[in-house]
């Protein structure tokens, strides 16, 4: 339990948060001192991988375990963990904290009744980033708003082996929000579903085969070896070390590979639409927030307040911007910072906005569904099941099972979920 046991130093209380090791969270870490030295209050960190950080906090709040002040959580567990009442409700922030400066995408996406239950530390959508000398050099050029066919064409013609260069780097990663939150967006952009309006699974439709059979192929083709255990990090090393000629990912991710200090290629980098396939009217792009969430129980609730309301705040925004840069804020979580001039001139702002503004949620599929989400059903039980369909993916990408025997074993694994949940 994260206790109220005094510093040596002379803190009287002290928070433990958990989160994920993505950049912009490690950024915040360096910035906690100012935190604390303005309110006495000290912080710990637990800096989780992606997949392990979803285990803990999961495991903690529904077994009421009582090892974190503050969880780093998303828009699919929010509404589900706040509709339980295992959050703290985030009513009561101050005026200054302004919560209707916090985009609309993301304040819908983080609450739940119309109470808001995390704050986003940063918004993301997704989209493609490419190197436009590799590009040019191919005798290319890249559409504001590509098709996959573009994307494989453009990949292939990149791709160089003599010189370690794969023509495009995608998730493969096995974890329902990490290749399973890629493969799912994707299949969007095919005109696939993971189940129709009654809730059957629909995996064995040739929507979901023309998707991974593209996909793998395409990977095959022009991907890095072993991309089946490729995760957000793994392609943010590769695309930094000038490995990938293009990425398809979180949107956040474009402030570090523009970043001199973090990228090898920043001087050389291209923004544009995530995919869709010839003739479908949906694009590849998701909607997401790591936002900061109190579990109910807590005994430092008033602390973990005083923290959530600056580490989301527009002062931090402003702290960044004075010491790294406007291109290293915390993107996506607030209009104000859009309509700020200096976040204007950043190469990927609009970019961004428009990702996010252009992913919607509740028509996430070509044909109905009977969820809200894009790269998941906002339903308790997806976390599970597609973790498991994910894991049948990667085998597949692996070379261990083929993409029909995959989708036979996902099409069986939802509909036993689904099933025995009571949705059919």
């Amino acid at each position: 339990m994260a206790g109220t046991s005094a510093f040596a130093d002379g803190h009287s209380k002290t928070i433990t948060i958990a989160t994920v090791n993505n950049g912009d969270m490690i950024r915040m870490q360096g910035y906690t001192d100012t935190f604390t030295e303005a309110t006495g209050i000290g912080v710990e960190w637990v800096t989780l991988e992606e997949n392990v950080l979803r285990q803990r906090v999961t495991t903690d709040i529904t077994t009421k375990g009582g090892q974190f002040d503050i969880m780093t959580i998303g828009m699919y567990e929010t509404p589900i963990w706040g509709s339980n009442g295992w959050l703290v409700p985030l009513d009561d922030l101050s005026a200054e904290y302004d919560v209707d400066d916090i985009l609309p995408a993301m304040r819908g996406g983080l609450s739940h009744d119309g109470t808001l239950y995390a704050a986003p530390f940063y918004g993301e959508s997704s989209m493609i980033m490419y190197r436009t000398d590799l590009m040019e050099a191919a005798g290319m050029e890249m559409p504001d708003a590509p098709t996959w066919q573009f994307i494989r064409e453009a990949a292939a013609a990149m791709t160089d082996r003599d010189n370690e260069i794969n023509g495009i780097c995608l998730r493969g990663k096995a974890g329902w929000g990490e290749g399973g939150a890629f493969i799912n967006t994707m299949a969007n952009s095919f005109g696939a579903r993971p189940v129709d309006e009654d809730w059957n699974a629909q995996l064995d439709s040739e929507a979901w085969a023309n998707t991974l059979n593209f996909y793998t192929g395409m990977m095959e083709e022009s991907g890095p070896s072993g991309y089946a255990t490729n995760g957000f990090n793994e392609n943010l090393s590769l695309f930094n070390q000038g490995k990938c000629g293009m990425w398809i990912d979180a949107t956040v991710a474009a402030s570090f590979v523009t970043n001199p200090n973090d990228s090898e290629v920043a001087d050389s980098v291209g923004f544009a639409l995530a995919p869709n396939s010839e003739g479908v009217d949906k694009k590849a792009n998701w909607l997401w927030a790591w936002a900061l969430a109190i579990p109910a129980g807590t005994q430092q609730e008033a602390e973990a307040k005083q923290f959530i309301e600056w580490a989301t705040s527009k002062d931090y925004i402003e702290l960044v911007a004075a010491k790294e840069g406007w291109a290293n804020v915390p993107p996506g979580a607030r209009t104000s910072l859009y309509e700020n001039p200096d976040y204007q001139a950043v190469p990927f702002a609009q970019m961004t906005l428009d990702s996010i503004l252009s992913a919607d949620p509740n028509n996430p599929t070509v044909d109905p569904v009977p969820y809200v989400g894009i790269q998941f059903a906002a339903i308790p039980e997806w976390a599970g099941f597609w973790t498991e369909v994910s894991q049948e993916f990667s085998a597949a990408y692996a070379g261990q099972q083929t993409v029909e025997e995959a989708l036979a074993k996902a099409q069986a694994i939802t509909n036993e979920a689904l099933e025995a949940a009571g949705y059919k």
